[in-house]
């Protein structure tokens, strides 16, 4: 389409439809017609939107998994409290000391089940995200290149 001078709305947006790498393919075909600055600054300004996209869920799960040991800490420390509740002038009662203790081993455990895989999963989308973003970055650079008539293919 490049080459043919046949770049029609109607395709551009079909590309931006397609997927993200698309969205920033039909921003700088939208713009080929422009300087090679103008049609920067569109898949610029395309990528900033495309990475937000692809960002969009991983304070989320980010936040998951920062926050999970720290619930399972303040399940611990009332499993604690409890058991320390055991303990009274007249004595301890053994039930309430050994609730107290499973109080806090669950809790603990708990929170670790839950942040475990989600911080190997937040690094892992993190990795993958970057991986993407840069793979699009070349096809960004390549495609302006075609535009301008300084590369083939």
């Amino acid at each position: 389409m490049v080459a043919s001078g046949g770049i029609s709305r109607e395709a551009c947006t079909k590309l931006a439809q397609h997927s993200l790498l698309g969205e920033i393919f039909a921003a700088a075909l939208l713009n080929a017609n422009n300087s090679r600055e103008v049609i920067k600054e569109s898949v610029e300004e395309s990528g900033r939107v495309v990475v937000h996209k692809l960002e969009r869920y991983m304070n989320t799960l980010g936040t998951i998994a920062t926050v999970a040991p720290l619930l399972g800490l303040l399940g611990t420390v009332i499993g604690m409290v409890e058991l320390f509740g055991a303990f009274t002038s007249t004595g301890h009662d053994v039930a309430q000391f050994a609730r107290g203790i499973s109080v806090a081993l669950y809790n603990t455990a708990g929170g670790i089940v839950v942040a475990v895989p989600a911080m190997i999963f937040h690094r892992y989308f993190r990795g993958k995200i970057d991986n993407f973003i840069v793979d699009m970055e070349q096809q960004a650079i390549k495609l302006v290149e075609i535009i301008h008539g300084e590369r083939q293919s």
